[in-house]
């Protein structure tokens, strides 16, 4: 079922996680962080929202690497319930779509928790100074390609925020599968 976010609460910090990613090596938010910005944006494998937009998602995050801004992807869903997002899994998926950001590890679901991330995919960009400026969607393609001409609304508004120091009012919420969260203990 398709679920959005909760409307958009501007300049709240950017909260730090310490998460393994697929490559061996354990982040920080301060690790992924980047000079003019931050995307950190939840996916995981399985979802048809984010297996429709990965590669889109790919282009448009090796662009804002390339130009200053830090990127990481990190997936919280229970891996007990849907193995397909198994830490192995997500391994495969990153090597499959040639991920240029860490893919991180959310086992226990805090990282999850603490940015408040609802759906996957669920896109939160930061300013240099990790306040949040964005929390809108990648573009308008949802399980299918968005149509010739769309705007890249992620790409355009990280970079209006690295130039202006705000992303653009008008933020159009990502829209995908919630996130899998594991049973209360």
């Amino acid at each position: 079922m398709a679920t959005s976010p909760p409307p958009v609460v501007l300049d709240t910090p950017a909260p730090d996680f310490r998460l393994p990613g697929t490559d061996g090596r354990t982040y920080a938010l301060a690790d992924v962080a980047g000079e003019k910005g931050t995307v950190i944006v939840f996916i995981c494998n399985h979802c048809p929202y984010v297996r429709a937009v990965i590669d889109r998602l790919v282009a448009d995050a090796r662009t804002l690497m390339a130009e200053g801004f830090g990127f990481a992807a990190i997936c919280s869903n229970d891996a007990q319930a849907y193995p397909e997002d198994s830490f192995g899994n997500m391994q495969r998926f990153a090597r499959m779509h040639d991920f240029p950001f860490p893919y991180l590890h959310d086992e226990d679901q805090s990282a999850a928790r603490a940015y408040g991330a609802v759906c996957t995919p669920d896109f939160f960009g930061y300013d240099a100074n990790r306040k949040l400026k964005y929390r809108g969607r990648l573009d308008e393609g949802r399980t299918t390609p968005p149509p010739e001409g769309a705007r890249r609304e992620l790409l355009e508004a990280m970079r209006a925020v690295a130039a202006t120091g705000s992303a653009p009012a008008d933020q159009v919420p990502s829209m995908g599968c919630s996130i899998k969260w594991k049973p209360a203990a």
